[in-house]
């Protein structure tokens, strides 16, 4: 199992209740896999699935993209703007 910090951001912080995770990864987990776990936790954040954005230690991940140990996952809802 590897530690992991899982941050939401905007309204996911209110469809979580919470600012942040600290959780216990599997190695080997997947972005997608997290997020099924985390909807299935948080069954509001079923709204915007398709749509957040995922970063890891700062960077975009896409959903294939493996978690490491250690790692900081940001999560942030749809955004749009100019």
């Amino acid at each position: 199992m590897n530690p992991a910090k899982v941050l939401f951001f905007a309204n996911l912080k209110a469809y979580t209740g919470v600012k942040s995770l600290d959780l216990e990864v599997p190695e080997g987990t997947k972005v997608r896999e997290l997020t099924e776990q985390l909807i299935a936790a948080y069954p509001k954040l079923e709204i915007v699935r398709g749509s957040m954005v995922t970063a890891i230690n700062r960077k975009y991940a896409g959903e294939e993209e493996l978690i490491p140990d250690k790692a900081e996952i940001a999560i942030f809802p749809p955004v749009s703007g100019g």
